[in-house]
């Protein structure tokens, strides 16, 4: 159960529409590292997390990772209101235009649609808090490259924003691995944890 505040984590006011930015964008809200896939690459992997910290530790980021997807959500919509034709051909963005109009739809900025394959949930908490690290530091690589293609600062301001909560997401992980590390060496989790070393039989 959630709480929604209806408003954005981080204010959004796009004085210029413009559809290439948008299209660029966008695999920040569909793409192979994108909000949708971190949201849901937490919320999937929280369930199978040893500790109450842990859990917590997942659902905080995925549902910041949800806010995340609206604002990018956003920035594509105010990327694209009120387009004439001819902006749409100069851009670039008939072929999106002709199967969603100027709808805000998840996929890459090839135009791939987004697709479960971009997630990991593995079951082992370290595989997992691994696999995370290394997603915020692909995300942060993509807001680094959209701020190297984009130079409209009311859209720079809040990618700058969203960049800086992927170090921040980084860190958080990094600080839980450590907590899960230190509680399986404790306990000498992978020496001593039945069905880690003991061989599994297969029927048939």
């Amino acid at each position: 159960m959630w709480d929604y505040q209806k408003t954005l984590q981080y204010p959004i006011r796009i004085q210029n529409p413009n559809p290439l930015y948008a299209k660029i964008i966008q695999s920040q809200y569909g793409g192979p590292d994108g909000e949708l896939g971190a949201s849901l690459r937490y919320l999937s992997q929280r369930f199978t997390m040893p500790t109450r910290e842990l859990q917590g530790l997942l659902t905080d980021i995925g549902t910041e990772e949800l806010g995340h997807l609206e604002m990018v959500g956003t920035i594509i919509h105010q990327l694209t209101r009120n387009l004439t034709a001819q902006e749409i051909k100069q851009s670039g963005f008939e072929s999106y235009f002709v199967d969603h109009t100027a709808g805000v739809y998840p996929a890459s900025s090839a135009g791939v649609p987004f697709t479960a394959a971009y997630l990991q949930s593995k079951g082992d908490p370290v595989t997992d808090l691994f696999e995370n690290m290394a997603a915020e530091q692909k995300a942060r690589t993509t807001y680094d490259n959209i701020l190297r293609l984009v130079d409209d600062a009311d859209v720079r301001d809040v990618i700058k924003f969203l960049r800086e909560r992927e170090i921040v997401h980084f860190q958080r992980f990094g600080e839980g691995l450590r907590l899960l590390t230190d509680r399986m060496n404790e306990k000498n989790f992978y020496a001593f944890t039945p069905g880690v070393d003991q061989p599994v039989t297969l029927n048939g």
